[in-house]
């Protein structure tokens, strides 16, 4: 893979990362169109998410470390016997909540035959030379982007996610794991406005969420990348790595100012538009 391909895929993934747009499907797209396919392309698309992995901890390192402080004190609480669900708030609260959101991850982990997981059966779409399950995902996760932008302005807003909000928000994140055009960091945050959590809450809920699936993608995708001696390439890999980081922050920043000004559902309209596009590409054989 040459620079410029991996520099390019690096900015796609920082924009469209934290841009409720999927970033694995444009991932998808553009490895489809520029043409780079394959294991190869599959282990750079997944190491590209440490670049907007450490654009998180940049944007909210205070939130995280906060939490990590609190993780320490909530596992004391348990093993002194002073833990009490119901007594939770703040930070301790959105640990709890964080952990029952990744509850439905462990549902790409159910075995389909031939020794695949549910989750190595659905990759295999990130990594063919079709786009066309991409296109029917864009076109989900647009309509989920405008039903939120409907459903959420009348809707009582809770300060707080409660247990059954936060299990319906992982249910969300595991489908966006699983198939390529649908929008992680949109169907999260959607899902949760639809809940009646409000938008700038889940900005924050969505991107921290994200964080051990990701770290969870990135061991067992080098762990198969090892075990089938996939080409790995250094220096365009860190290359991308780098720009996904720098994109991402900048990105992260923008979605904020952007939910303020309430454009959400020009994201919906943009994710209809592509993933019209990307059917009717994908049946004209381009």
């Amino acid at each position: 893979m040459s620079l410029i391909k991996a520099i390019i895929l690096g900015f796609v993934q920082g924009v469209t990362e934290f841009l409720p747009v999927s970033s694995s499907g444009h991932l998808s797209l553009f490895q489809h169109f520029l043409g780079v396919s394959g294991e190869g392309s599959l282990l750079f698309s997944v190491l590209l998410h440490l670049g907007t992995l450490i654009a998180v901890f940049v944007v909210f390192y205070k939130t995280i470390f906060e939490l990590i402080g609190e993780a320490f004190s909530l596992l004391k609480d348990i093993f002194t016997g002073k833990f009490k669900f119901k007594q939770l708030t703040g930070k301790k609260k959105m640990l709890v909540m964080f952990v029952i959101s990744c509850v439905p991850l462990l549902l790409l982990l159910i075995p389909v035959g031939n020794d695949m997981k549910l989750m190595d059966y659905l990759s295999q779409f990130s990594e063919d030379n079709s786009i066309l399950l991409e296109g029917f995902c864009f076109i989900f996760t647009g309509v989920l982007l405008l039903t939120s932008t409907y459903i959420s302005k009348n809707n009582k807003l809770n300060k707080e996610i409660n247990s059954p909000q936060a299990f319906v928000i992982g249910i969300a994140q595991a489908i966006a794991a699983g198939f390529p055009g649908v929008s992680r960091s949109g169907s999260t945050i959607s899902t949760g406005m639809i809940c009646g959590v409000p938008k700038s809450n889940m900005v924050e809920y969505s991107f921290i969420l994200g964080i051990p699936a990701i770290i969870v993608a990135n061991i067992v995708e080098l762990k198969d990348a090892i075990e089938m001696n996939a080409e790995f390439e250094a220096l365009p890999t860190i290359v991308g790595v780098i720009v996904a980081a720098v994109v991402g922050v900048g990105c992260i920043k923008l979605l904020q100012w952007i939910l303020k000004k309430d454009m959400w559902k020009y994201f919906g309209f943009y994710c209809l538009t592509i993933g019209v596009v990307s059917i009717i590409c994908s049946i004209l054989g381009l």
